[in-house]
């Protein structure tokens, strides 16, 4: 009980002199990873995002991912890594006090899909999403982004002719500004 109550007194002496983030959102050149689900294809990646222009309310993002695309091949259930990439407009003036970004972004996406899945060579699309961007100190934050997809794409050197990257996209990854 008394290692109870002294561990209860410590914490709450801690709570009671912590300080609030010093942070605020940054505006400069960023670069970061990210970790996607495009529709059933997970895959990671990179981005860098310009600095904000127009009175710092819009940027231009430019993503690379190796995605992996869940098929048959003879028989069996395999994942045969493909590309994305994708040059987006983001509008990011909306902010939550002065630690979070709520931004949307749109642009074109384009995949270089495996022969083992698709006879194409290269696909095009569009996509579109809303995120949050959380920051621990000035110059990183961690985000979140939902939205969506379309592409055309279809695996048809797979038994069904499944579309693939259509659809749902959720990403979620580190950011640092430079």
């Amino acid at each position: 009980m008394k290692k109870i109550l002294s561990t209860l007194l410590i914490s709450f002496g801690l709570m009671m002199t912590a300080q609030a983030q010093e942070a605020s959102i940054s505006n400069d050149f960023g670069i970061g990873f990210q970790l996607s689900q495009y529709q059933r294809d997970f895959g990671f990646g990179i981005n860098a995002t310009s600095p904000y222009f127009a009175n710092n309310a819009l940027a231009i993002r430019l993503k690379a991912n190796v995605m992996f695309n869940e098929h048959l091949q003879d028989g069996e259930i395999t994942w045969t890594p493909y590309t994305n990439l994708s040059l987006g407009l983001v509008s990011g003036s909306a902010k939550v006090g002065k630690h979070i970004r709520l931004y949307g972004e749109g642009g074109v996406i384009g995949l270089l899909p495996a022969s083992d899945f698709s006879s194409e060579d290269f696909e095009v699309g569009g996509y579109g999403l809303f995120g949050f961007e959380f920051y621990m100190v000035r110059w990183a934050n961690y985000f979140i982004e939902i939205g969506g997809v379309g592409t055309g794409a279809r695996a048809d050197q797979v038994p069904t002719q499944p579309i693939y990257s259509n659809g749902l996209v959720i990403s979620t990854g580190f950011r640092a500004h430079l």
